[in-house]
């Protein structure tokens, strides 16, 4: 009995935490979009593995040291492109900024 009352108390716990970490989730993925200078300012994304490429119409609002503040492990600037390293979470970047336009 003492063990079926142990698990339930973890697994409230385990639902607690990842209720949380969604949430925060999409925090995140809201200030990274502002901080690539909104999605106005977003032309065109790709993802490799845990790369994720965006296109913006203007580089220079793009807020790189906020972007890294917020999980990114580097990012390289060609052109009007940003490559961001950000490992699982590109796929869910890319998948959030399709949603939004």
């Amino acid at each position: 009995m003492q063990y079926l009352i142990i698990g339930l108390i973890l697994l409230i716990i385990l639902l607690a935490v990842l209720k949380a970490n969604s949430k925060d989730a999409e925090l995140d993925l809201n200030k990274l979009v502002e901080a690539l200078g909104g999605k106005e300012n977003i032309i065109d994304t790709e993802v490799a593995l845990s790369r994720f490429k965006v296109t913006l119409k203007d580089i220079s609002k793009a807020n790189k040291e906020a972007i890294q503040k917020l999980g990114a492990k580097g990012i390289v600037e060609i052109d009007n492109q940003l490559k961001i390293i950000l490992g699982p979470e590109s796929k869910q970047l890319k998948k959030y900024i399709n949603d939004l336009k």
